[in-house]
Formats: structure tokens, sequence, C-alpha cells
């Protein structure tokens, strides 16, 4: 792992994690939310360049493109959530690239890498959803002074079955995750082949 690591320190490396990381903002600032969820909650595809990144130079690669992308956000947008959001953000794409990343770079090859995508996908989800039910949307609550009624509230507002707190993860969080996997791994899928080898150089 620290091998792997090492490779990325590379001035080389580091130019194509940044502009993986520029691509991916500029995706996430094209975000827009679902139907079914809450509008605290934005979908957008920025996972693709830090995944495709995570394929072509390894798993850590990926998480420094999520890392820099929400730091770069940061900056540009700054936070309304006191850093919650891009927190999250951060912690979900990590767990998802760096999941599927793992799978397909010890042997690469189109089977690995749907495998990686799928098992990332779900790791993705059951994590977060945890992490937002135990830590993440309790602490967002707490630092502005909201009941959680309120929030889900908010999920009630576009789903008929958010009713409480444990509906909103169930039929929330969990299907926008995995709605957010299954677009982001085809479109990874669609596109890896063609711009990879310009990241293997």
């Amino acid at each position: 792992m620290d091998t792997l690591k090492k490779e990325y320190l590379n001035t080389k490396s580091m130019v194509k994690i940044s502009v993986l990381a520029v691509i991916s903002l500029i995706l996430m600032l094209l975000d827009f939310p679902l139907w079914f969820t809450p509008s605290f909650l934005k979908f957008d595809i920025s996972d693709v360049p830090a995944l495709i990144g995570s394929f072509a130079l390894g798993p850590f690669a990926g998480v420094l493109v999520q890392l820099v992308k929400n730091l770069l956000n940061l900056l540009v947008e700054g936070s309304t959530t006191g850093g919650v959001g891009e927190l999250a953000n951060f912690i979900v794409g990590s767990i998802y690239v760096y999941s599927a990343g793992l799978i397909y770079y010890r042997e690469k090859n189109f089977r690995n890498a749907v495998i990686g995508m799928t098992v990332g996908t779900i790791v993705m989800t059951i994590s977060i959803s945890l992490i937002n039910y135990y830590f993440m949307i309790p602490f967002y609550a707490k630092i502005f002074g909201l009941p959680l009624d309120s929030i889900v509230a908010m999920g009630s507002a576009v789903n008929k079955y958010v009713v409480d707190f444990k509906t909103l993860i169930l039929y929330a969080i969990v299907p926008f995750n995995l709605f957010k996997g299954i677009v982001v791994t085809l479109v990874t899928l669609l596109i890896y082949k063609r711009v990879s080898p310009i990241l293997k150089r």
C-alpha cells in the first residue's frame, strides 16, 4: 500500500489527479435534486473522473481526486452546510472509488471493473446510510439547530414513503446512492477505454 501511495507523489501523477479533480468539480457544479429525494441531496456524476483515476492510477488516486474536488468546491462555492455536505461527499465518493479501484487494480479486466463498481456501489450505499443515520444528519441538525422532524419533512414532501427518520434513510438515502452508483458505473464503462490511454502515458 505504501508503494502505491508513493507512485502518486510524483509530478506527473499529481498533474493528472489535479486535472481529474477540476473536471470532477465542474461536474459537481452541475448537480440537481432527484424526484424522490429532499433538496439537500443533490445528484451529480462528479465521481466519474475520480473512478477513472482510481482505475488508471490506483485506488488511492481516486481518493485524492475526491479530496481535491471538495477542497476546490469549498473555495469556489463555499459551504451552505458548515462543511457537512462536503465531508459527506468526500466520504461517500472515496468509499466508492477506493473499493472499486482496489478490486480492479489487482487484475485489470472488464470483469473486475464491473465487480469492483458493483461492490463499490453496495459498500458505499451501506456505509453512507449508516453514517447518515448515526452521525451525519444528526450532526447537521445539531449545528444548525434543526429538529430531525424538519429534515424528515423535507423528504416527506417529495417522497410519500418517508414518514420518519428511518424511512428517510431507507427510501431516500439508500435508493439515491444506489441510483448514483449505477449511473456513474454506466458512464465510466462507456468512456473509460477512450480516456485511460491518456492517463497511462
